[in-house]
């Protein structure tokens, strides 16, 4: 047998072609075949008579009011970018450039929405400023004609968004603040130049990159939004489209061409705006370097007025961003009679909304009360809540895993074809879903795989009862890919290529090469990538409700229906609280897994070693005072 022919047998080699095989299908499969049958059923649509008609839906764009969701969506997109990046420029300001006074009080309120966010941030907007809610009641009671409604529609929507977005400029921005070199700064000071004058000509250029990328990022959040939208009744893209997936003909003309054009709509967007980020990149930028790079010092604000509204200003940012947070952990540790009426009971406290159930007695139509036993139920007592959590858990770790191990085993195989085209034709591959809304993804199989002909999964309707699963797993995955590979990536980087050459010097392969000297290196990365996925995921709303199947409800479908189904007949009287209850667990879950990610997954080994050198001194001067009590007592 020849060399060649051995070769073909070995681990190496099967593993590579299982791995191509395994890619082409995953591509064109689950990326490019769906997408392109929603393309084409956009021209598929039947007029009245039965007939085809390639530009019915068009021309029903334009006559109809479909035009209406298009200029919303684009309306609160570019509003979006001039609100999130003022807020976002002044958090990051006021904690990391400017000398303000409580800094590390107020970025913990700043980043309070990377612990919260989507349904459960809306729902707690919504806690305090709905017609019902804590500020809105206490408004009407001081003022009888102010308007109970105000926080409805295209405002509501843009401030809670404007406060929503910003955690991508507490994270990227921060650290792009903390980067700046200060020996710029001080040398521009002593040149007689003022501070917000260094501000605007030494310190924003070098923020223009990751500015801009921010920027890009919020227009496509604003375009694609759905959570705030649909809990605010505000007519945009992402709610219409899943309104007309969920309709027929019989209701309506040509609803799924309707959908279908909305969601191209939507991709044409978000590729013109990625292509222009991506040409931006290409060129050149200012940045401040010299030979000693010194760490940025805070800047005092000399002006004493300035100093005062620069302080007023942060504190609101502060209060704004913190009122939801506190009055939602107070409010899910009151009875359903404080939360109903929004009044708060410092006397009575309770953990039913937590856990436990109780019953709960009603006045009927017909003046006879009745008793439904177990209706008042915790988070965790609850069947629906707890459904939602299992399943939410469930299909999050699988796709957040199976997101990291695809793109682990493309960089390796793009790391070792570094000079070919099939490696750059992978990368190109995985950002691929980049290009396209998540709810275009998901339309797109919910509309194909709701077939029995889909010869490559089996002739299998994978949209029919609990095989929705699958598919929601799928869509999870493929919108995880380009940001698991763009972290992931950045590791591969890391790694001494001589460990490598050494080790197949002494004769290893290539894949034990990989799991006993690379893997090792990269892990911590997968892993925080891993949890920033599940993250993300875990309270993810957008793909969910766009399969609407009973099969599929996750755990933020589950917290928005809860307060539309409250008091019903007598069940689910504590939704409210059970609501808020939910949203602080999210809240714990969410600041854990950051905590360990940028805390203590975040630190070097200088940093894990000081970290352990104080608490061994903080121990041994405890063991010190008890050892004396205990002479003294002796």
């Amino acid at each position: 047998m020849s060399t060649s022919s051995k070769r073909r047998f070995e681990p190496e080699w099967v593993v590579r072609i299982l791995g191509i095989a395994f890619f082409a299908y995953l591509f064109f499969g689950f990326m490019l075949m769906p997408c392109l049958n929603t393309l084409t059923s956009i021209f598929n649509a039947k007029n009245a008579s039965g007939e085809r008609d390639a530009f019915a839906v068009i021309r029903f764009f334009f006559a109809g009011s479909m035009g209406k969701y298009v200029w919303n969506s684009l309306k609160l997109a570019i509003c979006l970018v001039i609100t999130v990046n003022v807020v976002g420029v002044s958090i990051v300001l006021l904690t990391e450039y400017f000398d303000i006074k409580g800094a590390k009080i107020l970025r913990l309120g700043y980043m309070t929405t990377l612990i919260y966010s989507g349904v459960a941030l809306v729902t707690g907007y919504l806690f305090l400023y709905a017609p019902d809610g804590i500020l809105t009641s206490a408004l009407r009671n001081a003022f009888p004609n102010f308007n109970a409604s105000w926080f409805t529609g295209f405002n509501a929507v843009l401030f809670t968004m404007t406060f929503a977005c910003t955690s991508n400029h507490a994270l990227f921005l921060r650290n792009a603040i903390r980067g700046i070199d200060y020996n710029t700064v001080e040398a521009a000071r002593n040149m007689g130049a003022k501070p917000f004058k260094v501000l605007w000509k030494v310190v924003f250029p070098t923020l223009i990159p990751t500015m801009f990328s921010l920027t890009v990022m919020t227009f496509i959040t604003g375009l694609c939004a759905m959570s705030a939208p649909t809990l605010l009744g505000y007519d945009s893209i992402n709610p219409e489209i899943v309104r007309l997936a969920g309709s027929s003909s019989a209701d309506e003309a040509f609803p799924q061409a309707r959908a279908a054009l909305l969601s191209i709509i939507l991709a044409m967007f978000t590729i013109i705006l990625l292509t222009v980020l991506s040409a931006y990149e290409r060129k050149g930028h200012y940045l401040s370097v010299s030979k000693t790079k010194a760490k940025l010092q805070k800047q005092k604000i000399t002006n004493p007025v300035a100093n005062v509204l620069a302080h007023i200003y942060a504190y609101v940012l502060f209060i704004i961003y913190m009122t939801p947070v506190v009055m939602i952990i107070i409010f899910s540790f009151q009875t359903y009679g404080a939360i109903r009426m929004k009044k708060l009971d410092l006397t009575n406290w309770t953990f039913i909304n937590f856990f436990g159930q109780q019953d709960y007695e009603y006045l009927t139509n017909r003046g006879k009360y009745k008793l439904r036993k177990g209706a008042i139920s915790g988070v965790f007592s609850n069947d629906a809540t707890l459904g939602g959590i299992k399943l939410s858990f469930i299909l999050s770790v699988l796709a957040a895993a199976l997101a990291c191990i695809i793109v682990v085993i493309a960089c390796n195989y793009m790391f070792n074809k570094k000079h070919k085209k099939s490696g750059v034709i992978l990368e190109y591959a995985l950002l691929f879903p980049w290009l396209l809304p998540t709810i275009l993804i998901c339309y797109s199989y919910r509309t194909y795989f709701n077939s029995d002909a889909i010869w490559y999964v089996g002739n299998t309707n994978l949209y029919y009862a609990d095989r929705v699963r699958i598919l929601i797993v799928m869509a999870y995955t493929v919108t995880k890919l380009p940001f698991s590979l763009r972290m992931i990536k950045a590791s591969f980087y890391s790694i001494d290529e001589e460990l490598e050459d050494a080790a197949r010097n002494l004769g290893s392969s290539r894949l034990r090469t990989f799991l006993r000297v690379k893997l090792p290196i990269i892990l911590p990365s997968v892993l925080a990538v891993f949890a920033l996925n599940f993250n993300a995921l875990f309270t993810e709303y957008d793909m969910s409700a766009t399969f609407a199947s009973s099969y599929g409800t996750s755990y933020a479908m589950v917290i928005q229906a809860m307060c539309a189904e409250e008091g019903l007949y007598g069940y689910n009287v504590n939704a409210s609280g059970r609501r808020c209850a939910s949203t602080v667990f999210i809240m714990v879950v969410s600041g854990l897994i950051l905590y360990l990610v940028y805390g203590v997954g975040a630190r070097d080994l200088v940093d894990k070693l000081e970290v352990k050198r104080k608490r061994k001194e903080r121990w041994e001067k405890f063991a010190g005072i008890f050892r004396k009590r205990k002479v003294a007592a002796g």
